[in-house]
């Protein structure tokens, strides 16, 4: 189960398709979907193609991504350190003091439970059983482990004693937040491959930005040895490093791919003091208080409130994934917005909004956000004026048409029209 030289990954239209082989086909524009990526899990896997492919391309000293899977499969196995041959992109590597993929060596004298099922291993938590039921895929492929892997290792936070969350999110109970411009297809949702090259192009032009980390420093941390209390300090790392945070290993047996997982006694980065402000490509800094700090959404939503504020407010620093050159020349785009709400031990949900964002107001974003923020606003504002009409008409209904009766419990009742 070599991702290198295995086709283990379905894309659509094209069937499955190696590591190197995806990334080719999303070169030449023709993947356009993974019928078998779960919606919470979107995010995570385009984040994690982009940052191995700007590795890779930095790497080689190349800025622009060959269309040919050889060249692919060349460029990834230059990543890992030398020694290791392809083990690092294997799924399942019986010997446990060596890496395999986003999973780190065990150094020995730990505890190891067993994980039936890859929604066990990933990030949602479903312990009440509601809404997505735990541990059923039971009958799963390499393909839904790896994405579990990937979902779990660059997304997780604070679980518990023995398991810590990421780097890059502000605290435990926050979650990893993306914010970006997406190609659009004609169907308006965003569009793999031209999103992919997109984001590509544009970690590749941040290649000499100004960052609180190390570039060139360790940029596939579960190749690195990982002893029990050593922490990585996050300033040592590249900034398009591909994290993980959890000890886990794959395991064959009977046929079946299973998963073992134990704790450790420190995080796998040391980033507590960065409050997730990181440098990561997709995420939102707030930078209208003393001390900077990624989005953290809790039970929010991305609501039009939302967007505007991170968007076009000041209050908050975008990400180079929401910025628009002024070169940049694609047709129709959309304004992702993504993060799973998460409190103590918690997940409440994927929070996920798409924005239309047309090729004629391109040029504004670049140049001229101040008249999109003025129209944002006063957009808001009559919107405002609405809503109240709306709450204090209903209000005044549930009342029998006293307005002197009227109270919070009757401009309670107008809550779902006004939603």
């Amino acid at each position: 189960m070599n991702l290198l030289t295995d086709p283990l990954l379905s894309a659509n239209p094209l069937g499955p398709l190696t590591l190197p082989g995806l990334l080719a086909a999303s070169a030449r524009g023709e993947a356009r979907g993974f019928p078998r990526l779960r919606a919470h899990q979107r995010a995570a896997w385009h984040m994690l193609r982009t940052q191995l492919a700007a590795l890779a391309l930095r790497g080689a000293g190349l800025s622009e991504p060959p269309e040919d899977e050889t060249a692919w499969a060349e460029l990834l196995r230059a990543l890992a350190p030398e020694g290791l041959g392809d083990d690092p992109w294997r799924l399942v590597v019986p010997d446990r003091s060596r890496p395999a993929f986003l999973q780190p060596p065990d150094p020995g004298g730990l505890r190891w439970s067993p994980v039936p099922a890859p929604d066990a291993l990933d990030l949602l938590i479903t312990a009440r059983n509601h809404d997505l039921k735990a541990a059923v895929a039971a009958r799963a492929a390499p393909e839904d482990w790896l994405y579990a892997l990937v979902s779990l290792q660059t997304s997780e936070g604070y679980g518990g004693a023995g398991n810590y969350g990421i780097a890059r999110m502000n605290g435990g109970s926050s979650s990893r937040p993306f914010l970006g411009f997406a190609p659009a297809t004609p169907g308006g949702a965003p569009d793999p491959s031209a999103w992919w090259r997109r984001d590509l192009a544009v970690l590749l032009r941040s290649g000499n930005a100004e960052t609180v980390l190390t570039r060139g420093g360790p940029a596939l941390l579960w190749c690195l040895p990982w002893p029990e209390g050593r922490a990585i300090p996050a300033q040592d790392i590249d900034p398009w490093a591909v994290e993980i945070c959890r000890r886990v290993r794959l395991v064959e047996r009977d046929g079946r791919i299973l998963a073992e997982r134990a704790g450790s006694k420190a995080p796998r980065v040391e980033a507590k003091a960065f409050a997730g402000v990181l440098d990561d490509p997709w995420a939102p800094i707030k930078v209208d208080e003393a001390a900077p700090k990624a989005l953290t959404l809790s039970e929010g939503r991305f609501d039009y409130r939302r967007i505007v504020a991170l968007m076009l407010s000041g209050a908050w620093r975008r990400p180079i994934a929401a910025e628009l050159s002024e070169g940049e020349t694609a047709g129709d785009m959309v304004l992702v917005a993504e993060a799973l709400s998460r409190g103590n031990s918690k997940t409440d949900g994927l929070k996920s909004r798409t924005v239309p964002v047309p090729r004629a107001v391109h040029g504004f974003f670049a140049t001229a956000p101040d008249r999109i923020s003025t129209a944002a606003q006063a957009q808001m504002e009559e919107i405002g004026h609405a809503d109240a009409a709306l709450r204090e008409a209903v209000a005044l209904s549930a009342a029998g048409g006293s307005r002197e009766k009227v109270g919070k419990a009757h401009r309670l009742r107008a809550a779902p029209m006004r939603a």
